[in-house]
């Protein structure tokens, strides 16, 4: 059978390829009863675009980009299924490239990937929606982005935040809330603004109460399994061992959960470990995991849309915030002093 084509499809809804094509682009401009007589003939056609044929209208490549840099398979995935999500409702292609953003050829790779692939726009996630020089390579090019937890606001980009700071105060606060007195905190990759912040969080709540927020009490980790794991066992190796650890994310308090049960401790009854993000790693670890749920599917999802609007020629909020969540389960509960 013939392959049917855009042209196939313009002469039976009885309109111009230039038309067909922003409807396949989903343009707000298409008038509903033009836009119906052709998803009718593309359906009859059982005709399916190729990128080429959707971007004859608007010279747009129909495909947006992602790119990453960051250990956590589980959170990678959760924001490119938002993204993906987000990106089918608008019959859009996306392209995911990993990154380094310690790589002295970070620029030339994203800029490469820009050129051979022709996306109509990039969502940057962290933490390389804080990497200055990148930012300004893509506002030289005149791509629009836009940006996931940005350090700080970027002129003249959306980006789509929550509050990390709060949120980790949020945690110290209710394992406070439980008796803990003596909390570690494992700290996330140190290239991560959002590691910064969830340690300065875990710092407010515990001086607030008058509690020690030293030094000895902070491990630091690299958003992976492994380095959590080792820093658990160097704050549980102190002589006035912590009674509560706060993994500043999932990965790491998984990696310090295996580092407890190789020590024989009990969870919650001799420590209490907590997390962050609430990845699907948090439910199927044993005991399952107190975390702190990051939205990071509609922080992807939202971003993308705004990415749609920009490529549209249509505004888009400066900044856009969602909430997070405390969700307790049962890796977290009172010291054993309380239950004694």
């Amino acid at each position: 059978m013939t392959r049917k084509t855009i042209d196939d499809v313009a002469a039976l809804a009885g309109v111009s390829i230039k038309t067909v094509s922003r409807v396949l682009n989903d343009e707000p401009s298409v008038r509903a009863d033009t836009r119906r007589r052709v998803e009718e003939a593309m359906a009859a056609l059982n005709y399916q675009p190729s990128l080429h044929a959707r971007s004859l209208a608007g010279r747009r490549s129909s495909l947006v980009g992602l790119v990453y840099d960051n250990p956590s398979a589980n959170y990678v995935f959760a924001v490119q299924s938002g993204a993906i999500a987000r990106c089918r409702e608008s019959k859009l292609r996306l392209f995911i490239q990993s990154c380094d953003g310690l790589d002295d050829r970070l620029i030339g790779e994203v800029l490469a990937m820009v050129d051979q692939t022709h996306v109509d726009g990039l969502v940057v996630t962290p933490p390389l929606s804080s990497n200055a020089e990148l930012l300004e390579a893509l506002r030289r090019r005149r791509l629009p982005f836009v940006l996931i937890a940005p350090d700080v606001p970027v002129a003249g980009a959306p980006s789509v935040v929550m509050d990390d700071r709060a949120a980790a105060r949020e945690m110290t606060e209710y394992l406070l809330g439980l008796g803990h007195r003596h909390i570690g905190v494992i700290a996330g990759h140190p290239d991560h603004g959002s590691s910064r912040l969830r340690e300065a969080g875990w710092r407010d709540a515990l001086l607030a109460h008058g509690e020690q927020a030293g030094p000895d009490l902070v491990a630091q980790g690299y958003n992976t399994a492994a380095s959590g794991r080792e820093a658990a066992h160097a704050l549980l190796a102190a002589a006035e061992r912590p009674t509560a650890l706060f993994a500043c994310n999932d990965d790491m308090a998984a990696g310090a959960i295996l580092a407890a049960h190789e020590l024989g401790l009990v969870l919650p009854d001799q420590l209490s470990i907590a997390g962050f993000d609430d990845t699907e790693l948090a439910g199927l670890i044993w005991p399952p995991l107190t975390t702190i749920h990051q939205p990071v599917y509609d922080m992807a999802y939202r971003a993308t849309e705004l990415l749609v609007q920009l490529v549209r020629g249509e505004e888009a909020p400066a900044t856009t915030r969602l909430d997070h969540r405390l969700v307790v389960r049962a890796s977290t509960g009172p010291p054993r002093s309380r239950l004694e």
